[in-house]
């Protein structure tokens, strides 16, 4: 393999600077490595820069944060659910509060093994320049792979589809017939909107299950929590799930109105509209995915390993094939709610001590 001149050299790398680049930077700031974040984002947020205007989080600020720093509270006069431009404010103060050294824009083309057998050394290729490290860390999240289920004569369809992960506000879409199509928390709050402008059908594969009125997010939490001990035997299961949808304002709202109501899918896409199961024919202007993502990681496909679903084999955050890779955020693959930002803090803080031990053991051993 011919020799690469890097521009930049360092211990840690680390790819992308969203939720959780900042909290394994935390970490790796407290553990004194010398490691960088490369953000393709144009300034801090990551992919809560592209949530919808109203979104709000469905867990109050103090079960919304990152390690080190509690989430400021929204004001008396405020919801207790934190909007997204308060979670954009928090993540910037916190880059800043930390002093974490991120470079942006930066976009990953490819992650490639330094030289054979040269375990643990990367050349990292971006668009303005090349990086070489002992250690990556994969922290891109989901947000630029959003995932879109196929229909048969979908590409017929000459109506807009728009995914959860575009859609910005309802007003595109007054007086238009729209089907939102998920029944997540994200389909409930979209729904939830555009049902006030536009003449809306809610599609989710089962009947949503709504948390009662003053239940919200920490309570999934907490049995989540409840549920990764139970399987691992060190406690007792937890009571059954009160539901999945968290009752934020603007779903009371839609509730009240009567708007909650859904169906189940669609059998196919004509090109004005779609044909139930039943074979009814229903004309539509729209239809928004409300039905999640895939890890973005397509720039790992130098290094093999990645699967046919996206992820990549770990134990824990760690790369199974790849000495020196460790992924960090993408869901219970990669930690125990390590997809949230309550969550993601146990993921890095188990990351960054596999690295400090992964490190000083490659210093040995070349000695």
């Amino acid at each position: 393999m011919a020799a690469v001149t890097a521009d930049f050299s360092i211990d840690v790398l680390v790819i992308g600077a969203g939720q959780s680049g900042l909290a394994v930077g935390y970490y790796l700031r407290r553990a004194g490595l010398n490691f960088v974040l490369l953000d393709d984002q144009p300034a801090p947020g990551g992919a809560w820069l592209h949530g919808w205007n109203s979104l709000r989080l469905f867990s109050p600020a103090d079960a919304s944060s990152l390690p080190g720093w509690l989430m400021p509270r929204p004001s008396a006069a405020d919801s207790s659910f934190p909007t997204r431009d308060a979670v954009l404010d928090y993540l910037t103060r916190y880059e800043q509060r930390y002093e974490l050294p991120v470079r942006r824009p930066v976009r990953v083309a490819a992650v490639r093994l330094a030289a054979a057998g040269r375990v643990g050394g990367f050349v990292v290729e971006t668009d303005s320049s090349t990086y070489q490290a002992r250690v990556v860390v994969c922290a891109t999240g989901s947000w630029r792979n959003p995932f879109v289920p196929t229909y048969p004569g979908q590409a017929s369809f000459g109506g807009v589809q728009l995914h959860s992960g575009r859609y910005q506000q309802a007003a595109p879409f007054a007086g238009q017939r729209v089907l939102v199509v998920g029944g997540g928390n994200s389909g409930a709050q979209v729904l939830a909107e555009v049902s006030q402008v536009a003449r809306t059908t809610w599609i989710t594969q089962q009947e949503p299950r709504f948390l009662p009125d003053d239940v919200d997010g920490r309570v999934l939490f907490t049995q989540a929590t409840q549920r990764y001990h139970a399987q691992a035997g060190e406690a007792a299961a937890p009571p059954p799930t009160l539901g999945d949808i968290v009752m934020v304002p603007p779903v009371k709202e839609a509730r009240n109105r009567g708007a909650l109501g859904s169906v189940r899918p669609f059998g196919r896409f004509t090109p004005t509209g779609v044909v139930w199961a039943d074979g009814r024919e229903q004309a539509v202007d729209a239809v928004i995915w409300c039905t999640g993502f895939r890890p973005a990681l397509a720039f790992l496909a130098a290094l093999g390993i990645l699967q046919p679903n996206g992820q990549v084999a770990t134990t824990g955050t760690r790369a199974t094939t790849v000495p020196g890779l460790w992924l960090v955020g993408y869901g219970t693959w990669t930690g125990f709610a390590s997809a949230t930002l309550i969550g993601v803090g146990r993921s890095a803080r188990t990351a960054v001590d596999e690295i400090k031990e992964f490190l000083a053991l490659r210093q040995a051993s070349t000695k």
